[in-house]
């Protein structure tokens, strides 16, 4: 069965052959150098597909969303991409949130994908930062009740031309616009073990493809990913004249990921996605940074006034001992006094 995103195999690390280099095809960096700011914008916007069986059965929905933001006060692309459904019954996802240099070389990227079976379920993480002229990543794998973790650091200077989970999605759309795939469009990628291995892109050329009751010209576009130990993956993708994307497929695998509307109808101020903020990177690194913010404010105040706790202890204290059974009157009553030390101000301005 076809995993919801793309789920490259395990392989040997070709990068650990004595000899043997993995590296991005002039071709590729050329392509990722020549990015102009006006394609990025075509790119912004969204895609839903639902993914059927052979049979035509609903199982799932995949959508990928682009838009502008900014990390560390750099200027970069905010990707994300979920998918949600179920493989022989079993609940299964995928979400993937990157931030992307516009350049597509990647700043930070957060991937979660889990299956979730009756005897046992795998979860799977893997976090990607950029920090000081290296990608750190870490990985937190889940098979039934085991967990183990891995880290690897690589030099940015042998990750030029990494294309990540994340940074796929972007790179296709960018290449369906321009409706043309340079020759040799080869570039590297991590496996499940962290490992360097190789992907090629490759023009499937246009066909004509049935959505929402119109049959229109799409382009297509392959995607094969290199093993060592197993054969290549590869997925095909089709595409709208706008970018959109129209299908995507796993070669061998009976599932399709299918546009069912087109964009026109289905883009009238963007399809409404339930919120998950804990998985969103930016979200919850606004949560946390405004939670200590707001601890550092509240604990630098309580410092300034001291007379608060005493205030607070000694009402909580006669409030205890009285038991009263109306505590708001009980606690505008015991106020009142305070409140008689400053005279009210006017709720209008008088001129």
């Amino acid at each position: 069965m076809e995993a919801p995103l793309e789920d490259e195999p395990l392989a040997g690390a070709l990068a650990g052959i004595e000899g043997v280099k993995v590296a991005a095809s002039e071709s590729a960096l050329t392509f990722l150098s020549s990015i102009e700011p006006a394609e990025l914008l075509k790119c912004v916007f969204a895609d839903t597909l639902v993914t059927v069986s052979e049979s035509g059965r609903d199982l799932g929905k995949f959508s990928v969303t682009v838009e502008f933001a900014r990390r560390d006060h750099q200027p970069c692309m905010l990707l994300h991409a979920q998918s949600q459904g179920a493989i022989d019954d079993s609940p299964c996802g995928t979400t993937v949130t990157a931030y992307i240099a516009t350049d597509l070389e990647v700043l930070e990227e957060d991937f979660h994908e889990y299956v979730k079976l009756e005897d046992h379920s795998l979860d799977r993480r893997c976090l990607m930062v950029q920090h000081d002229g290296q990608m750190m990543i870490d990985k937190v794998t889940t098979v039934g009740g085991e967990t183990t973790k891995e880290s690897i650091s690589y030099p940015m200077s042998t990750l030029r031309g990494l294309v990540t989970e994340g940074s796929n999605f972007l790179l296709m759309r960018l290449i369906a616009l321009k409706k043309r795939v340079p020759e040799n469009m080869t570039f590297i990628s991590l496996n499940q073990g962290l490992h360097i291995i190789h992907n090629t892109f490759s023009e499937l050329g246009l066909k004509q493809l049935e959505v929402g009751g119109e049959t229109l010209e799409v382009f297509g576009l392959e995607r094969i990913v290199d093993s060592v130990e197993d054969s290549p993956t590869t997925w095909q993708c089709y595409f709208l004249a706008d970018g959109h994307l129209a299908s995507r497929v796993q070669v061998g695998s009976p599932l399709t990921m299918r546009l069912l509307q087109l964009p026109s109808h289905t883009e009238k101020g963007f399809e409404k996605i339930p919120l998950v903020w804990e998985e969103d990177m930016q979200m919850c690194s606004k949560f946390l940074d405004r939670k200590e913010e707001l601890k550092a404010d509240h604990a630098s105040y309580l410092r300034q006034h001291p007379e608060i706790r005493a205030l607070i202890s000694d009402f909580l204290q006669f409030l205890l001992l009285r038991k009263p059974d109306d505590v708001f009157q009980f606690a505008r009553d015991y106020f009142l006094p305070f409140a008689s030390r400053h005279p009210p101000k006017p709720s209008l301005k008088t001129l």
